[in-house]
């Protein structure tokens, strides 16, 4: 399947998009992510804004419809402003295998490099091999793996493998 969707940067006025987007990817997706549905929908206006413009928040768009969401973090402390953490990564699944999760990903490193950045990290699931490999096939390499990563809802324990690539 081609790639016909645009990636763009998420502003204040795409509020109501990033919450719908992010929601859903929570909702669709829990076990994909650190973060859990109540802590989101929990949030007032004012940290949804600040989670969008801190997040450097990216959407995916086919025919004017957000269908995935990407977010980059760069790291605050001094010694450490080399490196950013890249979160929030969805994209629905009949997008997937269209190419545009490649466009997201590389919407965000540009970001990343025009922000300074020489190092990205990012966590993902050990049950989402899918996941692991597109990020490997993306330059991405495996530097470790936290056991008992997140807790899921059923208690479940679950590792999280650790990935990072140079920029």
């Amino acid at each position: 399947m081609a790639n016909n969707g645009k990636v763009r940067a998420l502003i204040k006025t795409d509020l109501a998009t990033f919450k719908c987007i992010r929601l859903e990817s929570l909702q669709r997706e829990p076990e994909a992510f650190a973060s859990h549905y109540d802590d989101w929908i929990a949030l007032d206006d004012d940290a949804w804004l600040e989670r969008l413009t801190d997040g450097h928040a990216h959407g995916a768009f086919v025919d004017d419809e957000i269908v995935g969401l990407i977010g980059l973090l760069p790291a605050q402390p001094q010694k450490m402003r080399h490196r950013g953490s890249i979160v929030m990564v969805y994209l629905r699944a009949d997008q997937r295998g269209t190419g545009l999760a490649r466009t997201l990903l590389n919407t965000i490193i540009a970001k990343a490099r025009g922000l300074g950045l020489t190092q990205l990290e990012l966590s993902v699931s050990a049950e989402n091999p899918a996941g692991i490999r597109f990020y490997e096939r993306e330059g991405f390499t495996i530097y470790g793996r936290l056991s008992n990563g997140v807790i899921e809802s059923d208690g479940r324990s679950v590792d999280d493998i650790l990935m990072m690539r140079s920029l």
